[in-house]
């Protein structure tokens, strides 16, 4: 199995979960020194085939390099391929700039299709395999400040979507996995990105304070047992599902998008962040999403 993002979050949490179930785990994190620390703990936990490896998703180089070096360790190449490299950035999308954008695109989406790229040779020529798209609910059900976020998230879910098609009947299974909120560097990530005032408005400047006081507050958040469990019931199950959405607040979240009109799903959303007066309903949706301090 080859794990993108395995230095913390679903990454890390599935690397391991797969690696004490004796699957071979070829995990790609961000640093060397982030390689050494998931290497010492699938040791100690005792689970000794996984490989962790410095990998830079968004250089094709790289990515080319890392397929092939696995190629040739497995004989053929992985036979998973599980996608959960992720970049979160959360501010207004008219003030999101040119750079960060680029990069939530190349990572949450552009890598994630060039790895499916560099391993589905392999997979077509065994007529078997398995590939896991670690995606968002965001990319369903956006909300303030993850415009763009949820942007790259619904251009991996498109992709996923047909890359599934285009696989039916080869052998090669396409799963979604969609989460919500749960314990992962990216939330310190997003914390970060809201630390700078607006310069739309006063109440832009208040809402990113509360949602960053929000995301760092880890009592908040369980961690990422749950969805690397479904990571792993993507790749063990003889029929997986197409898609999987794991989480409390993915699954509100999911449904609320798709039952409630815009009209009255836009107002509750901006409550939600503080950008108006509660609406009564926005209490236990807030609960759900675990999000503002309403």
């Amino acid at each position: 199995m080859l794990v993108t993002g395995a230095g913390n979050g679903i990454g890390r949490a599935a690397s391991l979960r797969l690696a004490r179930f004796g699957h071979e785990v070829f995990a790609a994190v961000g640093t060397p020194e982030e390689a050494a620390r998931l290497t010492a703990e699938a040791a100690a936990d005792g689970a000794p085939r996984l490989r962790a490896f410095p990998l830079d998703v968004t250089d094709a180089g790289a990515c080319a390099a890392a397929v092939t070096e696995i190629g040739e360790r497995t004989g053929g190449g992985p036979w998973g391929l599980v996608n959960a490299a992720a970049a979160v950035a959360a501010r207004a999308v008219e003030e999101t700039d040119e750079a960060e954008i680029r990069r939530l695109l190349e990572v949450n989406c552009l890598a994630a299709g060039r790895l499916a790229r560099l391993v589905l040779p392999a997979m077509r020529r065994r007529g078997d395999g398995r590939i896991v798209m670690v995606s968002s609910v965001s990319g369903r059900a956006v909300l303030p400040w993850l415009g763009w976020y949820g942007a790259s998230r619904a251009a991996a879910t498109a992709m996923t979507h047909a890359l599934r098609m285009e696989t039916a009947g080869t052998g090669v299974r396409v799963v979604l996995l969609e989460h919500g909120v749960h314990l992962t560097g990216l939330l310190t990530e997003a914390a970060e990105s809201l630390e700078r005032p607006s310069t739309v408005s006063p109440g832009f400047t208040r809402s990113y304070r509360a949602t960053a006081a929000a995301l760092r507050d880890r009592a908040r958040y369980t961690g990422a047992e749950l969805p690397a469990a479904a990571v792993h019931r993507a790749l063990t199950a003889p029929r997986p599902a197409a898609r999987y959405v794991v989480g409390r607040d993915a699954r509100v979240g999911a449904v609320l998008d798709t039952c409630l009109p815009y009209r009255w799903g836009d107002p509750v959303k901006r409550a939600l962040l503080g950008l108006t007066a509660p609406h009564p309903a926005t209490r236990a949706l807030a609960r759900a999403f675990r999000l503002p301090r309403l």
